[in-house]
């Protein structure tokens, strides 16, 4: 009996993604490409893991009232990345019992975990 690797731990989640660095500049880059059309879902999914790491780094380093605001932005983007796929991919909140903050996050480690293996980084 196989059991799934824990994507609600971000080092499960992360483990195997390019650095910080890398997409921050892979974000950055492909939000000039969307000024005349909609951000695709591999936007939405890349960002929401990147600021979803550099809270949890944050989180990690400081004390909690310090990090409100980083963690506040990883929230947003990973509600938008909710958005997008209750848009785009027929997502369903009640189904998905997406209801707090820190469950929004947990579905964008999910995704992105997904994702890398689905890419072969």
């Amino acid at each position: 009996m196989t059991t799934e690797p824990n994507t609600d731990d971000p080092a499960v989640a992360y483990a195997a993604a390019p650095s910080i660095i890398a997409e921050i500049s892979w974000v950055t880059a492909q939000s000039s490409a969307f000024i005349r059309s909609e951000p695709d879902r591999e936007f939405w999914l890349r960002k929401a893991a990147v600021f979803d790491r550099i809270a949890v780094k944050e989180a990690a380093m400081y004390v909690p009232r310090q990090t409100t605001d980083v963690v506040e932005t990883a929230v947003e983007a990973a509600r938008a990345l909710v958005q997008y796929d209750i848009a785009h991919r027929g997502l369903s909140l009640k189904g998905a019992e997406l209801v707090t903050d820190e469950d929004h996050r947990e579905y964008v480690r999910h995704q992105y975990h997904e994702w890398l293996l689905a890419q072969h980084f």
